[in-house]
């Protein structure tokens, strides 16, 4: 089995660590260890030639037709990263070639700063901060405050959103869920309750947090109406992505002072330093930044690495994406 790499350049000594490109090379031969960084040059064509596997990461190009007519032997794209929704093209399905994400693993952290961010919002930790600074300010403090016996909304029984609703297992909180494709039965395993109407889910918990994907039937999901909705006190969080929301509705709310946020996506991204939502004291903007960073990356390449092992072994593999799996993940 050949093995070739490609990703942004200069991301492969952060993306993997020594030991995960020698255990690499115990799976097959490594065409090059420099990674690709474009796929349509000589060098590329060269080293694709004969590689039965491409393991990419952030940075790589996309497989288009062109790009998979020099790689003629290849089986296998696994993914050390995220979505594989930008690398991907339906030349890759009608090649015949196979796909595997480490959204499962990037998915860890996401939850575990959904998590953290609950937590601290409940006891008003990121307004008292304010507060602290500015003691004049008027700030939408959770009423009550407190992690105790508080209803947390879930938008979205995704990966990232089960692992929420897991984490927060140890905790002294409800869980409401809306997902329209959440079962009666997957909300008994999940113990949370599901709610059927977004709006009614918005209105009737302390904390909101979106973990749906971005597709058409998802975008603009937290309206002007969900938004209205939420009662004075309310926490936002939004790790998921800027498109489910309308922004210009949610600043309304924000700059009236009745709700706060908790904001790892937005549009445009990064937010300009002197974009209002950066000036709002109830409102904490990260870089997106929830997603797997620094030392984090090395559970997406483990994955990563243990899929191309799976597939060496003619195992199934874990985290496959099939072409009808486009139209629901992140």
């Amino acid at each position: 089995m050949k093995i070739a790499l490609a990703m942004m350049d200069g991301l492969g000594p952060s993306a993997f660590s020594t030991a995960q490109i020698e255990r690499l090379a115990t799976l097959g031969d490594i065409v090059d260890p420099q990674p690709l960084v474009l796929l349509d040059d000589q060098r590329a064509r060269e080293l694709l030639a004969d590689c039965d596997v491409l393991l990419g990461h952030w940075g790589c190009p996309t497989l288009t037709a062109d790009v998979l007519s020099v790689a003629p032997n290849l089986r296998l794209f696994a993914y050390a990263a995220g979505t594989v929704k930008w690398q991907v093209t339906d030349a890759v399905w009608e090649r015949g070639v196979r796909v595997t994400s480490a959204a499962a693993a990037n998915a860890v952290p996401v939850a575990e700063y959904t998590v953290a961010m609950i937590v601290l919002a409940n006891k008003g930790v990121l307004l008292w901060r304010e507060r602290t600074r500015d003691p004049s300010l008027r700030l939408p403090f959770p009423n009550p405050l407190g992690n105790v016996a508080k209803r947390i909304g879930i938008v979205g029984a995704s990966f990232i959103g089960r692992l929420v609703i897991d984490l927060l297992r140890p905790y002294s909180l409800d869980v409401a869920v809306y997902d329209p494709y959440l079962t009666d039965a997957e909300a008994a395993t999940l113990g949370v309750e599901i709610e059927r109407d977004l709006t009614r889910l918005c209105a009737t918990v302390d904390v909101v947090s979106v973990h749906a994907p971005d597709i058409p039937p998802t975008r603009g999901m937290i309206g002007a109406e969900q938004i209205a909705a939420m009662r004075d006190g309310t926490v936002f969080i939004n790790t998921a992505r800027p498109a489910l929301v309308d922004q210009d509705a949610l600043l309304e709310r924000l700059t009236a002072g009745r709700i706060s946020a908790i904001l790892d996506v937005t549009d445009p991204e990064p937010v300009p330093a002197e974009h209002p939502l950066v000036a709002l004291p109830n409102v904490f903007v990260t870089p997106h930044v929830a997603g797997s960073i620094g030392t984090e990356l090395s559970r997406m390449a483990d994955l990563a690495i243990d899929e191309i092992e799976r597939f060496g072994r003619g195992e199934p593999l874990r985290y496959e994406v099939t072409q009808g799996d486009l139209d629901r993940i992140a």
